[in-house]
């Protein structure tokens, strides 16, 4: 058994924003299987499938991103899961826009989701895929709020849907794959701009 986690806020008005990145990729790989993820279980929405014969539950938690990990917790220990049997798909703001980045482990670097996580699990390691969603101006953090509940802006749409496909497609390769190959596969990397725009 694997389980798939995406990050983000639940409600309409947190849809479309740069923390909903987890949630649109896992989306697409929801889509790419042919279900749902509607079945309300452990406070998240979940869907169980299988990946080329593999058990797979995707989760959206509905926990809000700042306690991602009690969500992801009840999961684990009912499915008596170990670390290398979960992947969370999350937005990361030091990453330009349509970059993807892909892990085994490490610490949350300021993703309120992933700190949770590793809160809860007492471990961090755990694979993720950190999807680029730009930062807003380095250094000035009162405005970060504002910043990840924004949308992408239109010019960088194109990319950051590139980096959401991707983002699922590895999710997909994890599931049975080395993970050697699996970052060597999908890991993007977009050289950072000196000014973002969010028009």
């Amino acid at each position: 058994m694997k389980l798939i986690v995406g990050l983000g806020n639940p409600g309409k008005e947190y849809q479309n924003t740069r923390h909903n990145s987890g949630f649109m990729a896992i989306d697409l790989l929801a889509d790419r299987l042919g279900v749902s993820i509607t079945t309300n279980k452990w406070n998240a929405l979940t869907a169980q499938t299988r990946i080329e014969g593999e058990p797979v539950i995707l989760m959206k938690p509905l926990t809000y991103m700042n306690e991602s990990g009690s969500a992801v917790s009840q999961a684990v220990s009912y499915y008596k899961l170990e670390p290398e049997d979960i992947l969370i798909i999350h937005d990361d703001m030091d990453l330009p826009v349509g970059s993807l980045r892909i892990r085994k482990k490490g610490s949350a670097g300021g993703q309120k989701g992933m700190k949770s996580i590793i809160s809860c699990l007492k471990t961090d390691a755990i694979a993720r895929i950190r999807v680029g969603v730009g930062h807003s101006r380095r250094g000035d953090h009162e405005i970060v709020p504002d910043w990840v509940l924004s949308p992408i802006a239109k010019a960088d749409q194109e990319v950051f849907q590139t980096a959401l496909k991707g983002a699922a497609d590895a999710s997909y390769a994890w599931v049975n794959e080395d993970m050697d190959k699996v970052m060597s596969l999908y890991n993007i990397k977009v050289k950072e701009e000196k000014k973002e725009s969010n028009e």
